[in-house]
């Protein structure tokens, strides 16, 4: 059971799972100092013979290495790693829930999307601008939608293909013999002829939500929208029309028909002016173009034939009031002398028919006395003796006669 050495003194030293610690000191007097748990001494006894006869296994022994400097070292990294993580942690979860928080900008609207479906009802899914905060990604996805800016889309199925740095300058692509089907965009008018149709469509969005989630992609069915009403248009004008004669109202019709549909579907969109270029099919342009200056120098001549007709039509129609206008200023004047005259010959009629040779004689010394007073010069010529007729000369342009008294 025990060990001799050579002094006769033993000493063990047993740790056992059963929370017993013993320190054993034998000498040769048998003496024992025994160090043991409650009720503990028999079963100790009973687990040494049991380690004797093999019929219990032994458990490990432990070790103690609380005084350990590796152990201790060992201990003190983990307590300092453990806090770190735990610091580690703590800010991820700062950053976690701050990374939430976002800003709603003016002319802008912001939708919550929680695990893909909008958050709040009605007008409250569309945020207001200033901060606002949300479960990050991947719980919570913001979705900003721009409400002041023009938004535009363009229908170019009636448009012939273009490269595009033909579309960046504007220009048109050379004619060919015939439109490449598949290839080359065109609409059909009323009289069955073929033009090229271009449209551009400018909108603000005034319902956010509708517009980003009742449709799949709402742009692409205003594209479509568009391209119908141009379509639709196409076939109410002819290609005179269309190209040269009416050109305001065949954009007319194109924007009265976008509006019908949009309203129709609710898109959530405020319209703007409509733009619309029309023209004809490019290898027959030149063709159309013809006819159209032969029209426009028609025009241009019927204008100027109707300004000149307009200008002498008022030039006759202002002498002619010009000669009515005398012509009653002289009829009025010789109605007054006639009157005037009828006046005065009334007035001298009763004094005639008292005594007409008086009358006449005075008449006659009236009128002599007017010639008299305009006359410059006054010639008497008394009748003769005889009675022979005298002899009359005058000289004309003779020289003026000088004032008496002047040298």
């Amino acid at each position: 059971m025990s060990d001799k050495d050579p002094q006769g003194s033993h000493e063990h030293d047993h740790s056992h799972g059963h929370g017993h610690d013993h320190d054993h000191d034998h000498g040769h007097g048998q003496d024992h100092d025994h160090d043991h748990g409650q009720g503990s001494h028999k079963d100790h006894l009973e687990e040494l013979l049991g380690q004797k006869k093999g019929a219990i296994e032994p458990e490990p022994e432990v070790i103690s290495d609380v005084d350990d400097p590796s152990t201790r070292a060992l201990s003190e990294a983990l307590r300092s790693s453990f806090a770190i993580v735990k610091v580690l942690l703590i800010i991820l979860v700062v950053i976690f829930f701050s990374s939430g928080v976002f800003q709603v900008k003016e002319n802008e609207a912001g939708v919550i999307l929680r695990l893909g479906k909008p958050v709040g009802q009605g007008t409250d899914v569309a945020l207001k601008p200033g901060l606002h905060w949300a479960f990050p990604y991947p719980i919570d996805e913001i979705v900003k939608i721009p409400l002041g800016q023009s938004h535009s889309v363009l229908s170019t199925n009636g448009w012939p293909a273009m490269n595009p740095e033909q579309e960046i300058k504007g220009d048109m692509p050379a004619g060919a013999e015939s439109l490449r089907p598949g290839v080359d965009g065109y609409v059909l008018t009323s009289d069955g002829n073929i033009i090229h149709v271009k449209a551009t469509l400018n909108y603000r969005i005034n319902d956010p939500v509708r517009y980003t989630f009742e449709f799949a992609d709402t742009t692409e069915l205003l594209r479509n929208i568009l391209d119908n009403a141009v379509f639709y248009a196409a076939t109410k004008f002819t290609a005179e029309r269309a190209l040269y004669g009416d050109k305001e109202a065949f954009r007319e019709e194109v924007s009265n028909r976008v509006q019908r549909l949009i309203a129709q579907h609710d898109l959530g969109v405020t319209l703007e002016p409509i733009s619309v270029d029309t023209s004809a099919p490019f290898n027959v342009r030149p063709s159309f173009e013809a006819v159209q200056q032969s029209d426009l120098d028609r025009n241009e001549k019927i204008n100027a034939a109707q300004g000149d007709a307009s200008k002498m039509l008022r030039e006759a129609e202002g002498q002619a009031q010009a000669l009515i206008s005398a012509g009653i200023s002289e009829s009025n004047q010789l109605v007054q002398a006639v009157r005037a005259e009828a006046a005065t010959y009334n007035e001298l009629l009763p004094l005639y028919r008292e005594d007409p040779s008086l009358f006449k004689r005075r008449v006659m010394t009236e009128k002599l006395q007017n010639v008299f007073t305009a006359a410059q010069d006054k010639f008497f010529m008394p009748n003769r003796a005889d009675g022979a007729p005298r002899e009359l000369r005058l000289q004309l342009n003779r020289e003026p006669v000088k004032p008496r008294g002047n040298n």
